[in-house]
């Protein structure tokens, strides 16, 4: 679902996952809704300016009279086009199409924030927009039998709007159709009229841990899952096959089938990223190098159908190209019973790993010299001599909630989701309810993105007033309303969580019996529905309200697992949201905002954490790492991270002088710069940045570097 509203001179669009874009131009003048275009959009509208301006982002151009395209160069040179009919492609978070006739220029401006299409003379243009994130299409019932859920899994995989390798690209991957749990199979006839078998096949044991484990790889390969009852003898191995060239590759059993759907989906994705540059979407990718030394014929093999692909990318040996697969960026850990299948569509829409869940207990001092561990490899400046239990720390008279933690063994992944028994340590613990919860939010109509931060402590009025700043800030780029409240009572902020916000900030206390108000506890288990969609429960031993507020709606939240000092929690709370209005998962932005303190272990994320709040300026959230280099030049290695566990398949373009290569989504890459070089760079980026072991914001550590 696309809206759109002309405000100040600019066509602001949003979609129901809370995106926004802005589309400022000359003398704008919005015409209403315009005719079809030849690309898969979900509104347009016609336009009349001669320059149109948008946030950073690729652009391509075809001629709509030739097969000739063209790529504006991410280095900044500009792209003209002569007298003509063209589709000009503008890949920003809403994708974006322009049809016009005449001739343009496209280039970079604003120290590359910004992609500028500009005409000669006022020209009429069609605009179209294409939301990236929709809601599922259907429902599929299955029963509690190995077959139906089998088949259910295998027509999820209908979603995808292509079978080519442009299927990487996550504009072209749909949500999956919902499944529910019933006493027959039962598939819509949408869903039944738009599958077509792949002829290509998983035979795999009949059992919930082996089909749980290769849904990822049968979802992205579009493969028929079949179930095979256990054989007499020997072992109960599973297979993939390709009738069509006779592929029988044998896989181990459980548990070492968890490691060969790992190595087969990272391997047939990582070749589809580089096979796709073939097509018309192609790009100067620095990993582009690795099909010409195994000899591939690129352009073949983009024609070829998914069998053919398969078949030659299973010729390659694993440890050929391990080294150089990006990590995978998500693997959630699924309890394999029956009533965990209503949450794999949520899980493969993005493109996570299954394993099995399995833990061991913390042993003695353990989860301390993990955090330590962590906190002392960053080298941060915050080294106060204490472990975090003792010191000025958000004290409490009554009793905090204590929380069994207990140790996950973690296989790949940049991040790690929990759907299963257990709270362990370095991962998020999701639910169902959390899944649903956000389809919920999605088909919300909202304006603006709705804030609220609750001061329930005056002693911490510090990380208050920072967050609240922080908010503000934010809310002069983006939609957003900002509200703050003191010292609310229990029935007040039941009100904050009942009523419609996007994120609450609470700053306080929590004990056993709830959040502390001023007239006592409130416990989020008393919400009859909680409407806040996501939140931070700053305060002490807050994991179980935190839950309280997914199991009645929220979908994602930071809470933590014991005391936390106040120093330490005001170093988290303002990096967290620093982090997360600028379009970083709830996951990841915890993630680098813990690494500010020596207990980093106390804080976890409850719920989707892949689950963002707002988006940046750059669609993939980036963080750079900056080292010193002791030689003559003074110089820093700049390591970029782009990832985003919404978005696998996409690339980015690191804007470093002489760089000319463009590279995928988790490979992270790394470039040697000047003084002078780097305060260019981190003015113009709106990234986090790690820096002698702490986290910064770009803009604000440029000053530091100019000389």
């Amino acid at each position: 679902m696309i809206e759109w509203a002309v405000d100040d001179g600019a066509l602001r669009v949003t979609d129901a996952d809370n995106a926004e874009l802005s589309v400022r131009g000359g003398d704008l003048v919005v015409g209403g809704t315009g005719p079809d275009i030849p690309r898969p959009v979900d509104e347009t509208v016609v336009v009349t300016t001669d320059e149109l301006r948008f946030p950073h982002a690729v652009a391509y151009a075809f001629s709509l009279g030739s097969d000739a395209q063209y790529e504006l160069d991410p280095d900044g040179a500009p792209l003209s086009l002569s007298p003509g009919e063209y589709v000009v492609d503008i890949d920003t978070e809403i994708k974006t199409y322009l049809r016009f006739s005449g001739t343009a220029t496209i280039e970079k401006a604003g120290g590359y924030e910004e992609t500028v299409v500009t005409f000669p003379d006022r020209v009429r243009v069609i605009v179209g927009f294409r939301s990236r994130h929709e809601l599922p299409a259907g429902t599929i019932t299955v029963p509690d039998t190995p077959e139906g859920i089998a088949t259910g899994l295998t027509h999820l995989t209908t979603s995808h709007k292509t079978d080519g390798p442009d299927r990487t690209y996550p504009t072209l991957r749909g949500h999956p159709s919902l499944l529910e749990r019933g006493d027959s199979l039962e598939i819509p006839d949408c869903i039944r009229d738009d599958f077509s078998p792949s002829g290509i096949e998983l035979i795999v044991p009949a059992d919930y841990e082996s089909l749980f484990v290769v849904a990822p790889l049968a979802y992205y390969l579009q493969a028929t899952i079949e179930p095979r009852e256990r054989p007499a003898t020997g072992p109960n191995h599973a297979m993939l096959r390709v009738p069509e060239y006779a592929v029988e590759k044998r896989l181990s059993p459980m548990p070492g089938l968890e490691r060969d759907v790992d190595r087969l989906l990272r391997k047939a994705f990582f070749f589809d990223c580089l096979v796709r540059n073939a097509g018309p979407y192609g790009t100067n990718l620095a990993e582009q190098s690795m099909l010409e030394v195994l000899g591939f014929d690129a352009e073949e093999l983009y024609e070829a159908s998914p069998q053919r692909r398969l078949a030659t990318y299973l010729e390659v040996p694993d440890a050929a190209i391990d080294h150089r697969l990006p990590d995978w960026h998500l693997s959630t850990y699924v309890r394999p019973e029956y009533d965990s299948v209503e949450a794999f569509p949520f899980l493969l829409d993005r493109m996570s790993l299954i394993h099995m869940p399995r833990t061991s207990e913390l042993e003695g001092k353990e989860l301390v010299e993990r955090s330590l561990e962590d906190f002392y490899r960053g080298g941060s400046g915050d080294h106060d001599g204490n472990d975090g239990r003792d010191g000025h720390g958000r004290a409490s008279t009554g009793q905090v909630a204590s929380v069994d933690i207990v140790k996950p063994e973690l296989r790949s992944g940049r991040v790690h989701g929990w759907l299963a028994d257990g709270v362990p340590i370095d991962v998020f613990k999701t639910t169902q309810e959390a899944y649903h919860n956000r389809l919920d939010y999605l088909e919300r109509a909202t304006d603006s993105t709705s804030i609220a931060v609750v001061l329930n402590d005056p002693e911490m009025a510090g990380e208050h007033d920072d967050v609240a700043e922080i908010y503000r800030q934010r809310s002069e780029e983006l939609s957003m309303e900002v509200t703050v409240d003191e010292s609310l009572s229990t029935a007040d902020l039941a009100r904050i969580f009942e009523d419609d916000h996007d994120f609450v900030h609470y700053i306080g206390h929590c004990e056993t019996d709830g959040l502390r108000c001023p007239d006592g506890y409130l416990s989020t288990s008393s919400l009859s529905r909680c409407n806040t969609q996501t939140f931070f429960l700053n305060a002490c031993g807050s994991y179980y309200e935190g839950m309280g507020l997914i199991e009645r709606g929220s979908v994602a939240g930071a809470v933590t697992f014991s005391k936390v000092l106040n120093d330490h929690a005001v170093k988290v709370g303002s990096t967290f949201a620093k982090l997360l209005v600028h379009g970083f998962s709830i996951e990841r932005a915890m993630g680098l905002a813990r690494r500010r303190i020596m207990m980093g272990k106390d804080y976890a994320v409850v719920g989707d954490g892949t689950h963002s709040l707002t988006q940046g300026e750059h669609r993939v959230p980036t963080t750079l790492t900056l080292e010193e280099l002791e030689n003559e030049r003074a110089e820093y290695l700049v390591t970029f991270d782009c990832f985003s566990t919404r978005v696998t398949g996409s690339y980015y373009f690191p804007h470093v002088e002489g760089n000319e290569f463009a590279y995928l989504c988790g490979t992270q890459s790394n470039f040697t710069v000047t003084k002078p070089e780097l305060a260019t760079l981190l003015e113009e980026t709106n990234a986090s940045v790690i820096f002698n072991g702490d986290v910064y914001w770009s803009t604000e550590l440029a000053s530091h570097f100019v000389e």
